[in-house]
């Protein structure tokens, strides 16, 4: 679907190596995907594999991450306004050229009908409205072992069909990537070795009013 089957977002595996004694590992491998947002990744319980207070250093950790920090769609501590987006509104992108073409003087059964220009426009901003899909956008909380820890995600608006008659819905069709970093341990318990690596997660962008 657009540019979310040629992007290459996060594939979630988890993986167990070494048999019962190593931890389950996320492996990061690209490949296209139409599942967005991400799903919720299932964790390895056990605290070990946690990041301990020194590997939290918030100077060392923005200084790894570098520009890759967009303080827009990540946060280090919880949001206190979890839901980021405000109610669906009149959109602010320019209305589509086939809407603005949209012919309302004809029926489908070739009559023609007076509409005048208040009413036609009314009725496109009315249409314009019902069809669009926005994105709303919820800060999720990734856990312990990503940092920053909060991400802003989006999900297209799915309280109600989109199309007039009904039948279609919002889906998505763009996405963008956000780097953060994933605290990864490889090894046994006392011999493992962890450190910060960066990870991409796609984040949806864009919604439209889809079969």
């Amino acid at each position: 679907m657009g540019s979310i089957t040629r992007a290459l977002p996060l594939l979630l595996l988890l993986l167990c190596a070494h048999g019962n004694a190593a931890q389950p590992y996320l492996r990061l491998r690209p490949s296209p995907s139409e599942h967005l947002p991400v799903p919720d990744l299932i964790e390895e319980p056990d605290p070990e594999y946690d990041p301990r207070e020194q590997d939290l250093s918030e100077r060392t950790l923005r200084k790894k991450l570098g520009s890759h920090f967009d303080p827009n769609f990540m946060s280090i501590h919880l949001p206190a306004q979890l839901n980021a987006s405000a109610p669906p509104e009149l959109p602010r992108l320019p209305m589509p050229a086939e809407l603005k073409k949209l012919d309302l003087t004809e029926t489908p059964y070739g009559r023609r009908v007076k509409v005048g220009k208040k009413a036609r426009r009314k009725f496109l901003q009315w249409l314009w409205m019902y069809t669009h899909c926005p994105v709303l956008y919820t800060w999720k909380d990734l856990g312990a072992r990503f940092w920053p820890r909060y991400i802003k995600e989006g999900n297209c608006f799915g309280e109600r069909s989109c199309s007039f008659p009904e039948g279609m819905s919002c889906k998505p069709v763009k996405s963008v990537t956000k780097t953060f970093l994933r605290f990864y341990c490889q090894g046994f318990s006392r011999q493992k070795y962890c450190t910060w690596i960066p990870v991409q997660y796609p984040i949806i962008s864009e919604c439209k009013c889809s079969c």
